[in-house]
């Protein structure tokens, strides 16, 4: 398998959005981006059979060249690629059996010779004859073509040294090097998508490490489908740019630790058994295993759909609060496309209007939201009169304001259009925002991510795109009597570590309705989350979701060898802060159980059921993060675990919530 891909670029070769070199990188461009919105009809590589006439485009290269054109292929759909590699290519192989499954695809479809190529490298370019092909190698036995043609960096490449070259290499070269020649009677357009196929396999989708994994029969729906998904996501713009480069270098660093890896197994090999050199060569090999091993793990996150999307891309803000005004004043900004009098009039009665004593206070006009928030500083406060605001750019709010819409949310619309990340950045300490409807399109990213500080959402109408909310670790979000619809993803995502209070919501037509993030890391700190009066309908999925990983099924199972001591945990009730008590897991959740029936109003069984259920394995997943905690003290030789240290200082309130007519129900769980 090294054979077939080491020579073409490889894995190495950018492998997500590749960077090209020469006529690829020509290529790309103009026609990549028209192919991938195609006619089903205009190519299609899948069908072998004859035609009248080639069905493909030449390429030629702008500027002066006397290379003849060649065809283009890389303009192919996300479905054509799809179906080449799944009905004709791979089909069900393992990962050891790549190489002999593309051999043999290649054999039925390729022409053996009769035709030329360009063969093209970082360094030069040259016409070359295809006089046979070698398929088990995956390379083609070529010539030079007559008359000579070569395009090189170095000056003094001559025919000679390219002759030269040629013989070292057995006059073999890989098929992913080569371009085919343009030919407009048909006859070499199987050809030349064939070798496309294998030139974007080895560039795109193969890694040097797939041998190395499990080989089952299910390599192309492991690893195939999702990292061509992934290709076409980004091509596409559906994937956030900071993603892109945490997934370029999270590979870049496992292509380095398995080449690492394969020189200390390879000098293990050369060394005497007994050695301590040999001791401490296993040492490194495990702690190289163990880091490739995580990373591995990061790249499958990225690379599946699903959890891309149920683990997110963790953006770290930069924003930079201004602070306070060197003056100390604080300022009112009035944004209004047009402003007249009876509005003004209104305002300086409801919102503008000085108290008697009150220190004098500077007003100032815009006529969009964006740029009175790029003018604030903290304690400032921007009233948005009714109007439809369209922005372009991202609310990035650093510093302690208050934005409010001057009337009803359906009267000021602020919508957000081009492709872009975030629409509302919040990082301030203290930031309130109300009374406005917030409209996404064409996004990458949620609508508004609470990064850290506090946030507080009252009386706002939130029209998502991608995902909703996302609270961060560390971060508050204080959601009241607002509406959160249309998310393709989940409705709130709420991280570990962070504080979430909604009340008197409706969230609806998402795919989830909200999504609470693994917690059982050691890392992490249980979120504290309160639900109050929310109504949570109609969304494709759940109503709420826990994500955790697979090994706390295993926990659970082992959970009644704990003691009832490590099974307690420490409750504060919120009207006795200071007074906490001990309670049995069963007693806490008939605790929650008898006030969520306090709190039913509609259909009060399938209510209670509903937080029941949601409060249950809150609790149960927070009690096994306790006992994973106290089996760590004790492998350390901690026969007895402080107190303040074991109490997991959580309190859930989540009671008179209403689920309804949701896809899969109100709660469920995944496993990871």
């Amino acid at each position: 398998m090294a054979d077939g891909s080491g020579t073409g670029g490889g894995p190495e070769a950018a492998a997500m959005a590749p960077e090209r070199t020469g006529w690829a990188a020509e290529q790309e461009p103009a026609s990549l981006e028209k192919g991938l919105f195609q006619d089903e009809d205009s190519c299609s590589d899948c069908s072998y059979h004859d035609k009248p006439g080639s069905s493909l485009r030449s390429f030629m290269p702008e500027g002066k060249t006397l290379f003849p054109e060649i065809f283009q292929t890389n303009q192919l759909l996300f479905y054509e690629r799809f179906r080449a590699y799944q009905d004709y290519i791979l089909a069900d192989c393992k990962a050891s059996e790549v190489k002999e499954f593309t051999a043999d695809f290649l054999e039925k479809v390729l022409e053996t010779c009769g035709w030329q190529a360009v063969w093209h490298t970082n360094v030069f370019k040259v016409l070359v004859e295809v006089t046979d092909v070698d398929f088990a190698a995956l390379k083609a036995v070529v010539r030079l073509a007559e008359p000579y043609l070569c395009d090189s960096q170095v000056s003094t490449f001559t025919m000679e040294c390219m002759k030269e070259l040629l013989d070292l290499k057995e006059h073999k070269l890989p098929l992913q090097e080569l371009w085919v020649v343009f030919d407009d009677s048909g006859v070499f357009d199987q050809t030349a998508l064939a070798i496309e196929h294998v030139r974007f396999f080895y560039q795109n989708i193969w890694r040097s490490w797939d041998e190395e994994e499990e080989d089952e029969y299910d390599y192309f729906v492991r690893c195939v489908e999702p990292r061509l998904r992934l290709h076409y996501d980004i091509l596409e713009d559906r994937v956030p740019s900071g993603l892109i480069v945490d997934y370029r270098n999270l590979l870049s660093q496992c292509e380095e630790s398995y080449r690492k890896f394969l020189n200390l197994r390879s000098s293990l090999s050369n060394c005497n058994s007994d050695s301590e050199q040999e001791n401490i060569s296993m040492v490194e090999g495990l702690k190289l295993y163990s880091e490739m091993e995580q990373l591995k793990q990061k790249l499958k996150l990225i690379e599946n759909p699903l959890l891309r999307y149920v683990f997110g891309y963790q953006k770290n803000s930069n924003i930079q609060a201004k602070g306070a005004r060197p003056s100390g004043q604080k300022i009112t900004h009035v944004v209004s496309s047009t402003m007249i009098a009876g509005l003004l009039r209104s305002l300086l009665m409801d919102r503008l209007c000085q108290e008697p004593g009150e220190e004098e206070r500077e007003i100032q006009f815009h006529s969009d939201p964006l740029s009175a928030i790029n003018a604030c500083f903290e304690g400032d406060t921007v009233i948005v009169c009714p109007g439809h605001y369209v922005v372009h750019g991202t609310f990035s709010i650093a510093d302690s304001i208050e934005l409010e819409g001057y009337g009803l949310p359906d009267d000021i619309v602020i919508e957000k259009r081009g492709k872009g990340d975030t629409f509302v950045d919040c990082t301030g300490a203290d930031i309130k925002i109300s009374g406005i409807k917030f409209v996404q399109h064409n996004a990458v990213e949620g609508i508004l991510i609470v990064h850290r500080g506090k946030t507080t959402l009252e009386n706002c109408v939130l029209q998502c795109e991608t995902t909703g909310v996302t609270v961060r670790t560390s971060a508050e979000f204080l959601m009241k009597n607002s509406d959160l619809y249309g998310a393709k993803g989940a409705g709130i995502e709420i991280y570990p570590g962070s504080q979430c209070t909604l009340s008197d919501n409706g969230i609806h037509h998402c795919k989830e309705g909200i999504l609470i993030k693994d917690f059982l890391d050691e890392h992490y700190d249980i979120p504290k989350i309160s639900m109050v009066n929310n109504i949570i309908h109609n969304n494709e999925g759940y109503g709420v979701v826990l994500v955790k990983p697979t090994i706390f099924s295993d926990l659970q199972e082992n959970a009644e060898d704990v003691t009832e001591e490590d099974k307690a945990l420490e409750i504060q009730t919120s009207g006795e802060p200071d007074v906490a008590e001990r309670v049995d897991l069963e007693e806490l959740i008939q605790c929650a159980t008898g006030k969520m029936e306090l709190y039913a109003r509609t259909d009060p069984s399938e209510q209670v059921e509903g937080n029941c259920e949601i409060v249950n394995e809150l609790i149960a997943a927070s009690t096994q993060k306790g006992q994973m905690k106290k089996k760590r003290l004790s492998e350390l030789g901690i026969t007895q675990a402080d107190d303040n240290l074991m109490s997991q200082e959580m309190f859930v309130g989540i009671v008179g919530n209403q689920f309804k007519w949701n896809g899969k129900g109100s709660f469920g769980t995944f496993l990871f």
